[in-house]
């Protein structure tokens, strides 16, 4: 399916997902929005996708914060809907079944970087630049942002960097661990592409258990240990656990089903 604001393309079973508004330094607006839950749909179902690669055109920005311009006169009830969408459609992301990988090639900020943190692991390019700038326009990030970061980085620094509107570097973003890599922009899509294909190779039932495992965490009313006893067992009765167990008893490599 063509879209207007993201382009697509399946590769080796990665889709790749590219915000594509380079004049706007790929900001996110309703239209990315809706676009983007139209691909999470459509991936989620498609079995030629086993993993989605996200990020921006050009080499500036993955996404430069939310399209100001669209909400700037909105109301209060207006602003509580735009936050809760934007929340549900990034959860989609952040539970889906399948791994997701953002390449941050630049300026991450705002609504950039809260869809960045509902990925499951980030790779940034040497020049990318991360924050939540919100409050110097008077507002709170909406899309997440105080939760994941917490979550990500920590209480105390990611207060700071709430309440500051401050900027870091990829350097400074690695060792907060907010990324997982930093690498020159050259080589930030082959980067994500073998770390993709490490975990393809890996059992995509097992996969999504670990995901499912890994939100129930941070899930208020949801025991994580619990969660970790039910993917644990029902791996049991997987053709993936058959495959894989067999494979390790005769030495040779696993070729997984999904099953």
């Amino acid at each position: 399916m063509d879209y207007k604001n993201i382009l697509t393309e399946i590769k080796d079973g990665i889709l790749y997902v590219t915000l594509n508004r380079p004049k706007q330094l790929n900001a996110l607006n309703k239209a990315v929005f809706s676009e983007f839950e139209a691909i999470l749909n459509d991936a989620e179902n498609n079995d030629e996708i086993k993993g989605l690669i996200i990020t921006g055109s050009g080499e500036k920005a993955f996404a430069a914060g939310a399209d100001i311009k669209e909400f700037a006169h909105f109301t209060v009830e207006q602003g509580k809907e735009l936050s809760a969408n934007g929340q549900r459609i990034f959860k989609k992301a952040e539970i889906f079944k399948k791994p997701i990988i953002a390449a941050v090639n630049g300026f991450a900020l705002g609504g950039g970087l809260e869809l960045a943190m509902a990925c499951h692991i980030r790779i940034a390019s040497d020049n990318a630049r991360f924050g939540q700038p919100e409050v110097s326009l008077g507002v709170t990030p909406g899309y997440a942002g105080t939760q994941r970061l917490t979550q990500l980085i920590g209480k105390g620094k990611a207060i700071e960097l709430l309440m500051t509107g401050a900027m870091i570097k990829a350097d400074e973003a690695l060792k907060l661990g907010l990324v997982n890599y930093v690498v020159p922009q050259k080589e930030l899509i082959s980067k994500s592409e073998d770390i993709m294909k490490t975990i393809l190779q890996q059992s995509p039932v097992a996969v999504a258990g670990v995901i499912r495992c890994v939100d129930a965490f941070f899930t208020d009313g949801i025991d994580g240990f619990k969660t970790e006893v039910e993917e644990f067992g029902k791996c049991f009765g997987t053709e993936d656990f058959k495959e894989g167990t067999d494979a390790f008893m005769n030495k040779r490599k696993p070729d997984f089903t999904g099953k």
